[in-house]
C-alpha cells in the first residue's frame, strides 16, 4: 500500500443477475412528451424468462476501476462487502482483474449487495437494494491522483462530506458520477461535493432530474452544471453523442462511435464512457481527446452481457480510434 494509485474507485459493489425477459410476456411504452420508456408486465402472473446470467463484482465504481486498470492505470477500489459467498466471489473477480483490494472492507453479519437486471432486448431495468454499511475512508499511505466517487447507499450522506474534506486537504482530484440516490438528493444537499468536483458525469435525463428542469438542449444543461461547481461537466445523450465543457469554458461535442453490431446489453455503457474519459485525462489527454476515447469503450461494452466483459485495453482502444470514420471527431459548439 506504499505505491501511489492513479485511480481509486469509491462506491458500492454488487452482483448482477441478468434476467432476459420474454418479449411475448413484457412490453415497453414510450411517453410521447418526455421520451421516457416504461417496462410493462402483467400483474399477478407467472411470467417465463429466457435466460439468467450472473456477473460478479460490478457497480459503477468497480466497473470504473476495472476499466482504468485495463487502460494501463494503477487502480484500487474502496467498497464494502458482506462476509458471505458472494463477497468472496467479488474479491476473487477484482483480483483476477488486477484491481487492488486493500481498501475493500468485509463486514461480519452483513450481506453483499445483489441486484436483479431485467433485460428487454439491449435495454434494462435494475432492481436495486443497498446494504447498510459503515462508510469510512481508508488511511492512504499516499494520496491517490484521482478518486472516482459513484453510487453509495442512501444512508451514507455524511460520507460525502468526509470525502470533500479529504479532497480539500490533499493532492487528489475528485470525479463524481452520481448514482440513483445521489441524483435524488439534488444539488443543494451535496453542494460541497459539486463545488469540489474536477470532472462530473451524467446523461441528459439525469441532468434534468438533478437540476429539476425540463430543458432539452444539452449545451444549455451542461453550462448550468458548470455553474453549480464542477470544473469539467460531461453529459451524454444516447445516440446523439456526448458533450463536455472544459476549464476554459469551451464546449465540445462528440458523436457516437459506430456499433459493429446491434447492442446486446447497455448495462455499463455509462460507466465505461465515464471511466475511459477520466483515464484518458489522467494519461494527459485534452478534454476533446478524452471525449473521443469514451464512446469507443461504450461501443465495445454493449456488445456483451454485463458491464465489464467488453472493456478494452489501451492498445485495442487506440486501434479502434485509428480506424474510426472520418466524421468521428470532436467539434466545438
Amino acid at each position: 500500500m506504499n505505491d501511489k494509485y492513479d485511480f481509486v474507485g469509491l462506491g458500492d459493489i454488487v452482483i448482477d443477475a441478468f434476467i432476459e425477459l420474454d418479449k411475448d410476456q413484457a412490453d415497453v411504452s414510450v411517453d410521447l412528451d418526455t421520451g421516457r420508456k416504461t417496462l410493462q408486465m402483467p400483474f399477478g402472473s407467472k411470467l417465463p424468462y429466457k435466460e439468467k446470467v450472473v456477473v460478479n463484482a460490478v457497480g459503477n465504481a468497480p466497473n470504473a476501476a476495472v476499466s482504468a486498470h485495463r487502460l494501463g492505470l494503477k487502480s484500487a477500489l474502496i467498497t464494502n462487502l458482506g462476509h458471505d459467498k458472494y463477497g468472496t466471489d467479488c474479491l476473487d473477480a477484482l483480483r483476477n482483474e488486477g484491481v487492488n483490494t486493500d481498501y475493500v472492507k468485509v463486514h461480519e453479519n452483513k450481506f453483499t449487495n445483489y441486484h436483479y437486471v431485467l433485460r428487454y432486448g439491449p435495454e434494462r431495468t435494475i432492481l436495486i437494494n443497498h446494504e447498510s454499511y459503515n462508510y469510512q475512508l481508508p488511511a492512504f499511505s499516499e494520496s491517490p491522483r484521482y478518486i472516482y466517487l459513484s453510487s453509495i447507499g442512501e444512508h451514507a450522506v455524511d460520507h460525502h462530506f468526509e470525502i470533500v474534506d479529504y479532497i480539500k486537504n490533499n493532492d487528489t482530484k475528485l470525479v463524481f458520477q452520481p448514482g440513483t440516490f445521489q441524483m435524488k438528493l439534488g444539488i443543494e444537499k451535496l453542494q460541497s461535493v459539486y463545488e469540489n468536483t474536477e470532472i462530473f458525469f451524467c446523461n441528459k435525463e439525469e441532468a434534468q432530474e438533478i437540476l429539476d428542469t425540463k430543458e432539452q438542449d444539452v449545451p444549455t444543461l451542461i453550462r448550468k452544471f458548470k455553474a453549480t461547481g464542477p470544473k469539467m461537466p460531461v453529459i451524454t445523450d444516447g445516440p446523439k453523442g456526448a458533450y463536455v465543457v472544459d476549464e476554459d469554458d469551451q464546449a465540445w461535442h462528440m458523436p457516437m462511435y459506430p456499433d459493429p453490431a446491434p447492442p446486446v446489453d447497455r448495462t455499463g455503457a455509462g460507466d465505461s464512457f465515464s471511466s475511459t474519459f477520466t483515464s484518458a485525462t489522467i494519461l494527459g489527454k485534452t478534454p476533446a481527446e478524452a471525449l473521443s476515447w469514451g464512446p469507443i469503450n461504450s461501443m465495445s461494452v454493449v456488445q456483451y452481457i454485463g458491464a465489464q466483459k467488453g472493456l478494452l485495453s489501451r492498445e485495442s482502444l487506440e486501434e479502434h480510434l485509428a480506424q474510426a470514420p472520418s466524421d468521428y471527431i470532436p467539434t466545438k459548439i
